[in-house]
């Protein structure tokens, strides 16, 4: 069963963790949230739901202006090649949908399916702020609490400095 923003509050309450939730009209892209973000302090995020050539499915969470070279990503993680999962992947690993991906999905994946890797820069930042479950609406925890809940999800966190990786002609932004 998916989980709802109900239950995620539900959760971060039981876990002790503070949260902030402001709703706002749907976001799909990191450009149209630019100016309705202003306001909320702290990371703001882009999340990719990746597959590398053998199946293997990688949730990235990184800092909105982070540039992330898919076509080098896969020799960091030592993985196979990577490209975007298909919505209906990202339904079935995550119970979200595009525009909602969201490091709070892991709670939607019990058995660990999907390898969570987390940006350094966005670390960097004390509060943290993703999607609860939709994109209507943000949620700021603080960073050290994410890693808090991502580990109660089952999920072991990859922090990843991606201003390390190699430069390729091809970036996704």
């Amino acid at each position: 069963m998916t989980a709802s923003h109900t239950d995620l509050f539900a959760r971060l309450d039981a876990l002790g963790i503070a949260h902030n939730t402001h709703e706002h009209p749907p976001i799909f892209t990191v450009a149209e949230g630019a100016g309705m973000k202003d306001d909320m302090p702290g990371g703001h995020t882009k999340n990719l739901f990746l597959r590398d050539k053998k199946g293997a499915l990688i949730l990235v969470s990184a800092l909105a202006e982070t540039k992330i070279r898919i076509n080098r990503l896969h020799t960091a993680l030592g993985c196979g090649r990577l490209s975007f999962a298909k919505p209906e992947l990202l339904l079935e690993a995550l119970g979200v949908t595009p525009g909602s991906v969201t490091a709070f999905a892991l709670m939607n994946d019990p058995h660990a399916r999907v390898r969570f890797v987390l940006d350094s820069a966005l670390m960097a930042h004390d509060i943290v702020n993703f999607h609860p479950l939709s994109n209507n609406a943000t949620t700021a925890i603080a960073a050290d609490d994410l890693v808090r809940f991502v580990r109660d999800t089952g999920h072991e966190p990859e922090v990843l400095d991606f201003h390390a990786l190699p430069a390729a002609a091809d970036a996704a932004q």
